[in-house]
């Protein structure tokens, strides 16, 4: 487990991060007028970075097509990401994976209005497994098998989705979160867009929505070299980064054995109990 970037019991990727940066977000201030996008990794975040970004251009493309999309939304918890973030004035579009308990403080007495995005752990284990092996951000995982049992135990990236979706849904009665899976997003795009606009405050009209949804799409995402990561590197990644892999659900049912399947279940039982029938599409 020396392969990645300890802070606080939560292990972090090596490439981009720092101690510094870290301990820095705690003190980092959030703005009234900023909106943050919080997830877990590999649950939908670049998808709805690039849903939020036409949002605000009322579906014009040229933003999402001309800027990278980490410069977008920048990642608070990067070195990159954090310097770009307190030299931006106005209203900002923050990203974050960060545990609640390593979210900058200024938040939980701000307006700042979050939006959560959660995604069946499964396919977020499968997508992680996959993305890891493409990246030198953080240890290569190793056979399947052996990741999906640390995955489970939390000794992964960003640590436990258990335990990371667990604290951040605690806030789901408040005005300024709203809460988002990856599920809906693929079942009703369009209703999921409206869903947004409505919690930001933001009218279009229907050929706007259209406009987002067409630009938002993931064959869009996947040709925009702006939103595709194929900017990144080749001493970031390895055999060629393809971020957006399958953009579907269930994926998981491809590569979990029964017993897999069986122990997935028995640790969700267990570190979800309590939270209402419904709550998690994908159950």
């Amino acid at each position: 487990m020396s392969d990645y970037l300890w802070y606080e019991g939560i292990p972090f990727p090596t490439l981009g991060y720092d101690r510094e940066t870290l301990e820095n977000c705690d003190k980092f201030v959030i703005r009234d007028e900023d909106t943050v996008i919080l997830t877990y990794p590999k649950s939908g975040t670049n998808w709805m970075i690039e849903m939020i970004s036409l949002i605000q251009t009322k579906g014009n493309p040229k933003w999402i097509q001309s800027v990278p999309i980490w410069e977008r939304s920048p990642w608070i918890e990067t070195s990159y990401g954090y310097e770009l973030l307190i030299n931006k004035e106005g209203p900002r579009l923050i990203s974050s994976h960060l545990p609640f308990h390593l979210f900058p403080k200024s938040f939980f007495s701000s307006k700042a209005k979050v939006i959560f995005v959660i995604r069946n752990p499964r396919d977020a284990f499968v997508s992680s497994y996959f993305f890891f092996h493409k990246t030198k951000l953080a240890k290569n995982p190793e056979l399947f098998g052996a990741y999906f049992e640390r995955f489970l135990k939390g000794n992964v990236v960003y640590g436990s989705w258990f335990e990371h979706t667990r604290d951040w849904l605690s806030m789901r009665e408040r005005d300024n979160f709203l809460l988002v899976s990856y599920e809906e997003m693929k079942k009703d795009t369009r209703k999921t867009i409206e869903k947004i606009c409505d919690f930001l405050g933001k009218k279009l009209e229907t050929e706007e929505l259209d406009l987002v949804l067409k630009h938002s799409s993931f064959q869009a995402m996947n040709e925009n070299n702006m939103s595709n990561h194929s900017l990144i590197p080749e001493d970031v990644v390895t055999n060629g980064l393809k971020l957006l892999r399958k953009g579907i659900t269930g994926d998981w049912k491809n590569h979990f054995t029964v017993a897999q399947a069986e122990a997935f279940d028995k640790v969700f039982r267990e570190m979800m109990v309590g939270f209402p029938t419904g709550l998690f599409p994908w159950e």
